[in-house]
């Protein structure tokens, strides 16, 4: 049977994502400090089923002006995965209203994870945390099950994007930086990557996919340009919280440059937004070269702004409503605890949260004139190598 054109760029598509992360993989793999157990700790993790509970006991005692109230779950558990899977063993669960507040009690029926005693002996088992993924699994199952049903082929190539995308995150970028490569130069790699898969995933090889992939990048460059330039001049340090200080103590010798990592999650969260916003011009100005083939440039480039204008308030209420919902824990104790508003707003937590809101919408306001100018051009070439 003879292949189309289009399935021959799909499966090369394919191909050569595939093989540039493993290229990227095997080039840090060995570098790179994955899963290191640092606590010093001997435990042993399982993953158990609870099967019934033997003791629950309370206690309440006076520190001063406040309570301390400590709950005790005994339990036994079957051990589900590991060297001890099938095997009955004896845990407990401590909660207080201190150090474990919020802490679920567990229940008959729950998965979990357990952690052996210390000592290696016969002894009680620790309670850690709950068994989540699967239920994200479930999820995620559903997710991709509704992407089939109302996208169907498109679907599909969203599915196999995001696992790229994924990969390209997880088993490239972040082991790249752990392996003490620089910051700058793999994320606009990884971003590089992430622009050219999706689009020939989506649109094929195509002059929509190009000035797409165009606009895309001129908007990821000009909010990490501003990224840059904000975070010299405000004097950003990257020293938000204690994980930061954590990640940077991670290798003293060669410590991550926590400055870079600013500079990181601003392009890859404006990344999403701004090839939404490519592809939306892009494909609306196609679909109007083909139904008005005679339009000139001026009236397209035009036709492509009007549009753009329509797209820019929500896709910057997008940027800047995903940041605040992710960090409105830290506002809100942050407002709850601050002097004034502008002592608020001079920290550099929330600063950074406000430059990644306000470089990744100006990212966005970029991406509209490039992608309609680059769109004009070459939807109004009439001799063009790469179909459409």
């Amino acid at each position: 049977m003879k292949l189309s054109k289009n399935t021959y760029q799909y499966i090369l598509t394919v191909f050569l994502s595939c093989l540039l992360l493993w290229l990227g993989w095997m080039s840090i793999k060995n570098e790179a400090h994955l899963f290191q157990n640092t606590s010093g700790s001997d435990s042993e993790e399982a993953l158990c089923r609870v099967l019934e509970i033997t003791d629950d006991d309370q206690t309440i005692s006076n520190l001063g002006d406040m309570y301390y109230l400590e709950q005790r779950i005994e339990f036994d558990a079957e051990i589900l995965r590991g060297p001890h899977k099938g095997e009955i063993i004896s845990a407990e669960q401590l909660i207080d209203n201190v150090s474990t507040l919020g802490v679920q009690p567990v229940e008959a029926g729950d998965k979990l994870f357990v952690y052996s005693p210390a000592d290696g002996t016969d002894g009680v088992w620790s309670a850690g945390d709950f068994y989540r993924s699967g239920q994200i699994a479930l999820l995620l199952g559903f997710f991709c099950l509704a992407l089939l049903l109302f996208g169907q082929k498109k679907g599909f190539n969203t599915m196999l994007s995001l696992a790229f995308t994924c990969g390209a995150v997880f088993l490239v970028f972040v082991p790249s930086i752990l392996a003490g490569r620089n910051p700058y130069l793999w994320s606009c790699l990884i971003c590089l990557y992430i622009i050219g898969m999706t689009l020939a995933l989506v649109s094929g090889f195509s002059r929509k996919s190009l000035a797409s992939a165009l606009g895309c990048s001129g908007g990821v460059l000009v909010a990490g340009l501003m990224t840059v330039l904000c975070s010299h001049t405000m004097k950003l340090t990257g020293f938000l919280d204690d994980d930061s200080l954590y990640v940077y103590l991670m290798n003293p010798d060669q410590p991550i440059d926590l400055k870079a990592i600013i500079f990181v999650a601003n392009i890859i969260g404006a990344l999403g937004a701004t090839m939404d916003v490519a592809m939306s011009l892009s494909s609306s100005l196609h679909e109007l070269s083909e139904q008005a083939p005679n339009i000139s440039f001026t009236e397209m480039f035009r036709s492509g702004i009007r549009i753009g204008q329509d797209i820019m308030g929500t896709m910057a209420n997008t940027l800047v409503l995903a940041y605040i919902g992710s960090s409105l824990s830290t506002v809100l104790l942050f407002v709850s605890y601050q002097a004034s508003l502008l002592q608020l707003l001079n920290r550099e937590l929330i600063i950074v949260e406000l430059l990644q809101a306000l470089s990744g919408s100006i990212g966005i306001l970029f991406t509209i004139p490039i992608s309609a100018f680059v769109s004009s051009v070459l939807y109004r070439k009439h001799k063009e190598n790469l179909p459409v």
